[in-house]
């Protein structure tokens, strides 16, 4: 289901609690609301669409990677970064990682880790900050 993008600041500063099983079916709400959105958006946290709980989606090109509970392990080579977001107007500075290790569960709730790098790993590392009520 596509849901609306929720811009209330106070909602999104606070921190998202962890997804469970239960939760799976928010996967379909994000790629949804992802694809509702491609044309100017490229990845979501959950509680863009009103869920706090900690999950993700990112585009990654061809494909959309859903992430239950990422917790990054490692992080290699920073830069200094201009983002935008959806859910909060204008641009912002920030440093991020070019290179970050991810654990995190699947769609089908199996434990899996992955190594990110580039603007993929940038995606990744905005939607955990917002998981984590950090307004980028």
């Amino acid at each position: 289901m596509i849901r609306p993008i929720v811009r209330d600041v106070l909602f999104l500063s606070r921190k998202s609690v962890p997804a469970e099983p239960a939760d799976l079916p928010l996967a379909q709400d994000l790629q949804d609301t992802l694809t509702a959105h491609r044309d100017g958006c490229v990845g979501m946290a959950a509680n863009m669409i009103g869920v706090t709980k900690r999950a993700i989606i990112v585009s990654m090109g061809p494909m959309d990677l859903v992430m239950f509970n990422p917790v990054i392990t490692k992080k290699e080579k920073p830069y200094e970064a201009e983002e935008g977001c959806l859910s909060l107007d204008g641009h912002r500075r920030t440093t991020r990682y070019d290179v970050i290790d991810v654990e995190y569960r699947d769609t089908q709730w199996k434990p899996r880790k992955g190594r990110f790098t580039g603007w993929t790993a940038e995606i990744i590392q905005h939607e955990i900050d917002h998981c984590d009520g950090i307004l980028i």
